[in-house]
């Protein structure tokens, strides 16, 4: 019997033929709202998974439905509780892989661990390249997330790193409140090239702020101001809003040299420890976050204004999954 040997036409044609990936989405617990979010802007309902505990506290994960093939988007910020949350990321992306999937996107609206992108004293480690190590070692393909604290963090995967700036959310917030003569500030000389990007929205100056930080989450004082700032509306442009320390003490530190009002923004809303009464009693007048991380109801308050990223991230993963260009987002 004669054996048939493939044309390279019939070959293209059996393979045009072949049903495409399709998208799929699944939503850990590190911030299920915005899953639901995402997953009502793509049209796309969230894919069944069960997240349950063992008795002496692992966690276990069951896919609930045939995912072989399939394009699948997992998010999950990994953001306090930021081990739970981590190793949950973890465990879910291997029991996709094991489920034999075409390719695996984590979403990480959040990077947890990203303020240890270097080692700042001797016998430290470098806590957010081991965070990426292990996202590859679980099965990641490819990683889609919003302002990374360090772009360093960029190079540390060795897999398609997508990185989406919020400035364009945060921006259209002040817009529309049609503030003049404003002044971008940057809490310190890190964020300069994140103010600058952020002052290039808007049209505006840009001023610095100069300070001293004895240990993480902790400012010792602002020493000065490099700008002009004397009366001007100051915006205040951060990525990431932790204990408030930096915020509070720069506005207040704006006040004094004569701002009539300071507004600020920042991607990632943390708010730990004595971040709220800090900013309740600050001189800040409006504080503009994004739902990257959950925010819990008793944080809120009238000084705080939450935007989603939801159809940033919806456009970018639809994107992602057409093979077409993300960048092009940004641009747009």
């Amino acid at each position: 019997m004669s054996q048939r040997t493939l044309s390279v036409e019939d070959f293209q044609r059996q393979r045009v033929a072949a049903p495409q990936p399709r998208l799929k989405l699944f939503g850990g617990n590190g911030n299920p709202a915005l899953a639901q979010q995402i997953a009502a802007a793509l049209d796309v309902p969230l894919a069944e998974m069960s997240i349950f505990r063992y008795a002496d506290g692992e966690i276990g994960v069951r896919i609930e439905e045939s995912v072989r093939g399939e394009d699948v988007f997992v998010i999950q910020p990994t953001s306090p509780p930021v081990n739970e949350n981590l190793m949950e990321l973890l465990v879910i992306t291997d029991a996709l892989r094991r489920a034999s999937v075409d390719r695996i996107t984590a979403v990480l609206p959040y990077f947890g661990y990203a303020r240890q992108d270097r080692k700042m004293k001797p016998r430290e480690p470098i806590s957010a390249k081991l965070v990426a190590n292990l996202l590859t070692a679980a099965g990641c393909n490819r990683i889609l997330t919003i302002d990374l604290h360090a772009g360093q963090i960029w190079g540390f995967f060795d897999i398609p790193l997508d990185h989406l700036p919020a400035r364009m959310i945060l921006a259209e917030r002040f817009r529309a409140l049609d503030l003049e003569n404003i002044v971008i500030v940057s809490p310190d000389v890190g964020g300069v090239q994140r103010a600058r990007e952020f002052a290039a929205q808007l049209g505006a100056p840009i001023a610095i702020i100069d300070k001293r930080r004895d240990r993480p989450n902790q400012v010792k004082e602002v020493v000065h101001v490099i700008g002009k700032v004397y009366r001007k509306t100051a915006i205040i442009v951060d990525d990431i809003v932790d204990t408030a320390g930096t915020l509070t003490m720069g506005a207040q530190a704006l006040r004094k040299r004569g701002v009539n009002e300071v507004f600020a923004c920042a991607t990632h809303a943390i708010l730990s420890g004595p971040a709220v009464q800090r900013l309740r009693d600050s001189a800040i007048t409006e504080l503009v976050v994004t739902n990257t991380i959950p925010i819990a109801s008793e944080k809120l308050s009238e000084k705080i204004t939450v935007l989603s990223v939801a159809p940033l991230l919806a456009d970018a993963i639809r994107r992602i999954h057409e093979n077409t260009s993300v960048s092009s987002l940004f641009s747009e």
